[in-house]
């Protein structure tokens, strides 16, 4: 007992409350100081900074990756698509010339045509034909009349293109105009008379049985389109060793080199009227040669292929212009392009058909024969029956 002799009063016994259950008599002694006896707000406690969080509906791991970088193309693609549109426009222009180019049944079968020998012979010819032409197209290109000329269609230039099948070189023969030689059904008369009389199908059979040689392909061009295409291209370089003056069309084509145009172009391919061509048509069959060599070396040229502003011209002018066989095929004119390009650096051999005087009338058998045997076995004609 007490000291006092009362005896002691026991308080009763309080439970701790189980967390979660209630609240304890000690909370009201540990509430922070501040708070003026007012509880706290019950919530989650505040968040620390902290990372970016990600958008709702991206993974985590992409909000971490860097802005993605749009890809560039390389030097290997940009040249794969470049070499691409590249095809496609060659493929685009090769159906547009295959369908666009004028054709005509120049190569007939016929009792007792020439055999195929070796290599490949092209028949090229360039008509005095005006068809097409205004009366003011024919004045400025100084074509004459037709009726003076002796009516119909005639050819101012008669060529044999041969491409061999081995390594001899090319060879390019002119058949001067004024020749005499059999035409079929007609009896003899000068070369071009066939063509008047009965086009280029009965040219091409006259040509094979004046040489013995099978023709197998045909091309043909006009005053008109011959002039154009020298246009398209900006004129042809030529350089002229003496002034020209035809006195027969008036034509004046000064020495030097100089870039010839479509009416000047056309005036050299012709004139033999001339004291620059004293040879007359032996003359002029010459500079026919010279004047191709450039103009396909022209054409061929990364000037004019490269060059919109020439090669379109070409492309639109090109179809109009030329009259191929109807067997014939672009890939068969881009063979004759290919093998031609040496005329002007020695590499095609360019000869006329041996003569006995200079009126280019009458052919020389014995040379003529050594020249032909040549072209059919693709030999290396010999220098005595090459007339240059």
């Amino acid at each position: 007992m007490p000291p006092s002799g009362r005896p002691r009063r026991h308080q009763p016994a309080q439970m701790m409350p189980l967390p979660g259950r209630g609240s304890s008599p000690y909370d009201e002694r540990t509430r922070p100081m501040g708070h003026g006896g007012q509880e706290r707000p019950a919530g989650p406690p505040p968040r620390r900074p902290g990372p970016p969080q990600p958008p709702p509906g991206r993974p985590a791991d992409d909000a971490a990756r860097p802005p993605r970088r749009r890809k560039r193309w390389g030097f290997g693609k940009v040249l794969l698509t470049l070499l691409t549109v590249f095809v496609v426009f060659l493929a685009g222009v090769w159906v547009y010339l295959e369908f666009s180019i004028n054709r005509v049944d120049a190569l007939a079968d016929y009792s007792g045509r020439p055999v195929a020998a070796e290599g490949t012979n092209w028949l090229i010819v360039g008509s005095d034909s005006r068809d097409g032409l205004t009366p003011e197209e024919q004045e400025k290109l100084v074509t004459g009349d037709s009726k003076a000329a002796g009516g119909g269609k005639r050819t101012d230039t008669i060529m044999i293109a041969h491409v061999p099948d081995n390594s001899t070189k090319p060879t390019l023969l002119s058949l001067p105009r004024d020749s005499q030689v059999s035409i079929p059904g007609h009896g003899k008369n000068k070369i071009n008379a066939a063509f008047s009389i009965g086009g280029p199908t009965l040219l091409a059979q006259t040509v094979e049985g004046a040489t013995g040689l099978r023709i197998d392909h045909y091309a043909e061009i006009g005053f008109g389109g011959f002039a154009k295409i020298v246009d398209a291209i900006g004129g042809v370089h030529m350089c002229v060793e003496k002034p020209m003056e035809d006195t027969l069309t008036g034509i004046k084509i000064p020495a030097g080199c100089q870039d010839l145009q479509g009416p000047q172009a056309l005036g050299f391919v012709r004139m033999r009227h001339s004291e620059a061509t004293p040879r007359s048509d032996l003359d002029r069959v010459a500079n026919q040669r010279k004047f191709i060599g450039a103009l396909v070396s022209e054409i061929g040229s990364p000037g004019t292929l490269l060059n919109p502003f020439s090669l379109f011209p070409l492309l639109s002018t090109a179809p109009d212009a030329l009259t191929m066989d109807s067997g014939d095929h672009v890939h068969n004119l881009v063979g004759l392009a290919l093998a031609m390009r040496g005329i002007s650096s020695g590499g095609v051999v360019t000869t006329t058909v041996p003569v006995t005087n200079g009126s280019a009338e009458n052919w020389d058998k014995t040379k003529s024969k050594l020249l032909f045997d040549a072209l059919k076995n693709d030999t290396e004609i010999p220098d005595s029956a090459i007339l240059t």
